[in-house]
């Protein structure tokens, strides 16, 4: 029992890195988290303790078993969700750099614990001890990264100012998965060569707290290129409003000239009107100041629709058109 009990703890670390990928992303589910909970973790369950079973019966090391599970379980998250591949695989192989990072110093505790038994063959498995020790940092890690999860990544994983950062952040993780592998010692022995147990413990430390500097790293990069895109676009808009807000400056100013033009020449034949001066009034005409409004009135209409084409809204379009038509008269002619 203790023998299956063994890649079982070993395996069952996958439920709490499953949820802790699910943090993020939880407001992108496929399924409401009850109904995914209610099929999901019975299959993670039943695949923990079927690999346990699996690993015990042929004798075989945990990873055997789990890395040819690991493109499965990561296709089932991606389904499970609304959002794209590299988003998806880039949380997944976060959250298992973390734990991989978590295994070499469980393997170190275990080394540890181990040490007055003089075991001389290679163990496939963690002992009881060094696995619950394993399970127990895996989920403190959980909680401690749940907060930052549910508010600063899915910060990152909704702000699409950001989407291409996704398609690198992947190879950090794959980097410290594929150092971690690379640590696992070939024998037992080797470990308690001189101080080659403590130097692995360090090291094995020393990677996480760097995995986790390179991950806080990371969110300020992102939190900054934020900024500076909201930034951009808020000046933006600055300057199309002080654009439009010149245009409508423009316009009032044309229709205000074309009102003094026009009531300039009214008046002017009202004065010889009154005189009687009917050869003056002939020799007047009247088709260049009518020419000049109707300039003036298209003028004004085009500099209008420029002001406001982008802020109606489409079910108004027709009656601003018509307003359109008139408001400079109105301008001219109030």
């Amino acid at each position: 029992m203790t023998d299956i009990l063994r890649p079982v703890l070993e395996l069952s670390v996958i439920i709490p890195g499953i949820l802790l990928a699910y943090l993020p992303v939880k407001n992108y589910l496929r399924q409401t988290p009850l109904k995914l909970t209610a099929w999901l973790l019975p299959l993670l369950l039943g695949i923990c303790i079927l690999g346990g079973a699996v690993c015990c019966a042929l004798q075989i090391p945990t990873r055997w078993f789990l890395f040819p599970l690991l493109p499965v379980i990561m296709l089932i998250y991606h389904k499970t969700l609304k959002i794209s591949v590299w988003k998806s695989v880039s949380i997944f192989l976060a959250v298992f750099a973390v734990f991989t990072c978590v295994k070499s110093l469980s393997r170190a505790v275990n080394a540890l614990m181990t040490t007055d038994l003089h075991i001389t063959e290679n163990e496939l498995w963690l002992h009881t001890g060094a696995g619950i020790f394993y399970n127990v940092i895996c989920l403190l890690f959980v909680l401690a990264a749940w907060y930052p999860a549910c508010h600063c990544v899915q910060t990152m994983v909704t702000d699409e100012n950001f989407a291409q950062t996704w398609y690198v952040f992947w190879i950090l993780p794959v980097i410290f998965i594929g150092v971690n592998i690379f640590m696992i010692p070939k024998h037992r022995s080797t470990l308690y060569t001189g101080r080659i147990l403590q130097c692995y413990i360090v090291f094995s430390l020393v990677l996480l707290i760097i995995l986790l500097l390179f991950y806080v790293l990371f969110l300020m990069m992102a939190v900054s290129l934020n900024r500076n895109a909201r930034l951009q676009q808020e000046n933006h808009f600055l300057s199309l409003q002080q654009e439009r807000y010149e245009n409508l400056c423009m316009a009032i100013e044309e229709a205000r000239q074309a009102r003094h033009d026009i009531r300039h020449h009214f008046v002017r034949l009202s004065t010889l009107a009154e005189q009687g001066d009917i050869e003056k009034l002939k020799n007047i005409s009247l088709l260049q100041p009518a020419k000049s409004l109707a300039i003036t009135c298209i003028s004004v209409k085009i500099r209008l629709l420029t002001v406001f084409s982008d802020i109606i809204p489409p079910l108004q379009k027709e009656k601003t058109f018509l307003f359109m038509q008139w408001f400079p008269c109105l301008l001219i002619f109030p």
